[in-house]
This record gives structure tokens, sequence and C-alpha cells, in this order.
């Protein structure tokens, strides 16, 4: 089963949409907001296409590699799942370390906000993404979807409708 850094990204934001997402039950295309963070991902940086690489290793995509200074750039819209953010780049250079590129380092980069934040990976989180890993896997090979988890955070969630559709629990 290859884990990727969307999962990861889930696994902090909630574990139903987590589940959802694993099984085929994909809502993003639906979602206002996700398509405004699409077209910032697109369009905050036009040049940097040319100047990065993009990988795919082992389940993971990395948009912008920069290879020469081995940091990861990764771009989202907001920092309402900061932490979320900080796994999913973690993960990535958890992957990275694993296949021969040691000591990388990540940037996460808010561009409407104007605000970077550096990301490293230290042993204790190498640990950590080991254990999160195996929880992840166990997620996704549950054949019961998790509860839904009813927090204000869910009212921008591309679930939304699908989790509050009249479902009693």
């Amino acid at each position: 089963m290859q884990i990727t850094g969307t999962h990861f990204n889930y696994y902090y934001v909630c574990h139903r949409k987590l589940w959802l997402f694993a099984n085929g039950i994909n809502m993003e295309h639906t979602s206002e907001l996700v398509a405004e963070g699409k077209l910032i991902h697109e369009n905050s940086y036009p040049f940097r296409s040319e100047k990065y690489t993009e990988i795919e290793l082992d389940g993971i995509k990395i948009d912008y590699y920069d290879a020469r200074n081995r940091v990861v750039h990764e771009i989202k819209k907001s920092k309402s799942h900061k932490e979320a953010h900080e796994w999913q780049v973690k993960y990535y250079l958890y992957v990275l370390k694993q296949n021969g590129v040691p000591e990388a380092k990540a940037i996460l980069e808010y561009p409407k906000l104007r605000k970077t934040m550096d990301v490293d990976l230290s042993n204790e989180d190498e640990a950590l993404v080991e254990k999160m890993k195996l929880e992840i896997e166990s997620l996704l090979t549950s054949e019961v979807c998790p509860p839904r988890i009813n927090q204000s955070k869910c009212k921008n969630c591309s679930y939304f409708d699908f989790c509050f559709s009249g479902e009693d629990e």
C-alpha cells in the first residue's frame, strides 16, 4: 500500500476524510476552496517549474524540489491546518531520506499571507512518521468508516455534505 503526503495531511485533519479519500470517495472536485488552492498553487510562482524539479517517489509527489540545496517547497492556501501541512512535508523528507537524500529540508509557503515556515525532520519526527504510517495503514485497511468529528473545521471541508447529509450517528 502506497502512503502519500495527502494521507499524512488528512490523517491530521480528519480520520474519516482520510478513510473516504483512500476508499475512492473524492469530493475535492466539488469544492470552491480546493479550486482556489489549486489556483494559488499554479499562479503564485509562475517561473518555479523552470527552476525546480518535480519528483514522484514511493507514493509521494513533490511539485517543487530544489535539488542543489535539497529543499522541498510546498505551497498552501492558508495556515488553517498548519500541523497537517508540517507532517505532510515531514513525510516527504522521510521518504527522501529513505531513498538516499539525507538532510533535506522543506519550506511551507503561504503566498496569500506572504509567510513561509521552515520544516526539518528530526530523529524524533522520523520515529513519529513510522508510527503514524502504521496507524494510517490500519485506518486505510479498516472495513469501517471512522465516525464524523463534528467540529467547526468541518464547515469548510469538501466532504461536509457527505458527512452531514442526515446520517444518524
